[in-house]
């Protein structure tokens, strides 16, 4: 994943104005260190192919690997270096990085890459490559420090200093015990503060958070965020550390999850992006749009036959969308909640029916508080805009209202309540629950608004 950053757009215009010059590549070396690397990579992208050669061509192999660690589609920039170049540049990137960049370019040429880089470097990206991308060792990087608990202050130290040439995430240091297997943590400041006859094991936290390499990211998510720690330590089943996962990673992978859920939501069960062909998203949308349709057409059956009630009463017909939309909205509402609930794998029986209730008292409620609203605003819409005396206006605005309570109480219990089911029967309630709601919603919002529409004005009421 490329590096958070904000470039400086004056500086970037200036490195492009820099390239298009003639200058010697002496010139062109001494210049450029003054820019940092996130610049070097915005102003990358201005470049033509040549422009970009003259940067390659000045900068070593370790700052060509900083500098494409803050670009998007690396790959690309990857493949115009020499395939031996190439397997140098990446064998510098932190390993979960370099997988990054390798799932963007040409098998043939991944393959041939992984195979130049240095043996440390490319076990490392066979390591994370191996995981599923679902695990929490897909997401991990090699870039960490680790002593043992034997170590002396001074010994600590030393070991830390050795090992940042190579690893720069030095915030926290990950202890081992005499099996090597994970012991605890100490913070960097401890260890610089700690005096040399101090013992290390005093400034051990040995409750530190850790997390195993096969468990699934979307289940440690939540918990993870709750620590403000800036990375965790990556187990393997025999608690030996195979690597970190960052505060960072943490953060992209909550973004990639919650991308996840809406697509879900929409009923898109793969990953779309800018550059998919438009066939196959068409063919990942149309099963459910072709589904939703022939719930559709049950939705309009089921108003043709309030046609009576249409023909008597014309005006309803304005205020169909508001019950339909605000019946879409609440079961919506009540869907990501249920959604967002149901991550807490320890949710029992009593809590899920206490969901329900919950969602249901919220539905009434929010009902008639813009039920009330309703009244007053369609009341005075009728008498202004279409001339209806008042009685006719109240009793209209009334069944408006009602419908919409009505509604919003049953769309809460369904968004509540279907997602619950496909939960319970081990279908994704995402991808099942969103198109589905939406249209069971509209059903039930016309029916109860042309059902009570007949019943009050015109059976009740004899307004027509």
């Amino acid at each position: 994943m490329p590096k958070e950053h904000s470039t400086n757009p004056e500086y970037v215009e200036q490195l492009v104005q820099l390239l298009a010059e003639d200058i010697s590549a002496e010139e062109l070396e001494k210049i450029i260190t003054d820019y940092h690397a996130c610049d070097i990579a915005d102003a990358l992208e201005k470049l033509t192919h040549d422009q970009r050669e003259k940067i390659y061509s000045v900068v070593n192999d370790e700052e060509l690997a900083e500098i494409f660690a803050y670009l998007e589609d690396v790959g690309q920039y990857i493949e115009e270096l020499p395939i031996e170049r190439a397997a140098e540049v990446v064998s510098w990137m932190d390993s979960d990085d370099a997988v990054d960049v390798l799932e963007e370019i040409d098998d043939t040429i991944e393959d041939k890459i992984v195979d130049l880089m240095d043996d440390e470097s490319s076990e490392d990206v066979k390591l994370i490559q191996s995981y599923d991308d679902k695990e929490i060792g897909s997401k991990m990087t090699t870039n960490y420090v680790v002593i043992h608990n034997n170590m002396t202050v001074k010994q600590a130290m030393r070991s830390l200093v050795e090992q940042a040439e190579e690893n720069d995430n030095i915030s926290t240091l990950y202890v081992l015990d005499d099996n090597d297997k994970f012991y605890g943590a100490i913070s960097l400041p401890d260890l610089i503060i700690a005096r040399a006859n101090t013992p290390l094991e005093s400034i051990i936290t040995n409750s530190y958070p850790t997390v195993y390499d096969h468990e699934k990211i979307s289940d440690l998510l939540s918990d993870l965020q709750d620590y403000a720690e800036d990375s965790f330590p990556v187990l393997d089943k025999d608690d030996h550390i195979l690597g970190v996962i960052t505060a960072q990673d943490i953060i992209e992978a909550t973004d990639e999850e919650l991308g996840e859920d809406y697509a879900k939501l929409a009923g898109l069960t793969g990953e779309e992006d800018l550059h998919e062909k438009t066939l196959t998203s068409v063919k990942k949308r149309i099963p459910w749009l072709i589904v939703l349709l022939v719930l559709g057409l049950g939705v309009s059956s089921v108003v043709g036959t309030f046609e009576h009630v249409v023909d008597l009463i014309p005006l309803l017909v304005c205020f169909q969308s508001l019950i339909l939309d605000m019946a879409g909205n609440v079961g919506t509402q009540s869907l990501a909640v249920t959604i967002r609930v149901l991550t807490d794998e320890e949710l029992t029986g009593k809590d899920k029916l206490g969901l329900v209730f919950k969602e249901i008292r919220v539905g009434l409620f929010n009902g008639l508080i813009l039920g009330a609203m309703v009244i007053t605003f369609i009341t005075g819409y009728i008498m202004l805009a279409k001339g209806q005396p008042f009685h006719h206006s109240i009793l209209i605005s009334l069944c408006v209202a009602a419908a919409l309570v009505l509604a919003m109480l049953i769309s809460s219990f369904i968004g509540t309540i279907v997602p619950l089911f496909f939960h319970k029967i081990n279908v994704d309630p995402a991808v099942a629950s969103g198109p589905l709601i939406t249209t069971i919603n509209d059903l039930v919002a016309v029916v109860s608004y042309y059902s009570l529409a007949w019943l009050l004005l015109v059976e009740i009421f004899k307004l027509y």
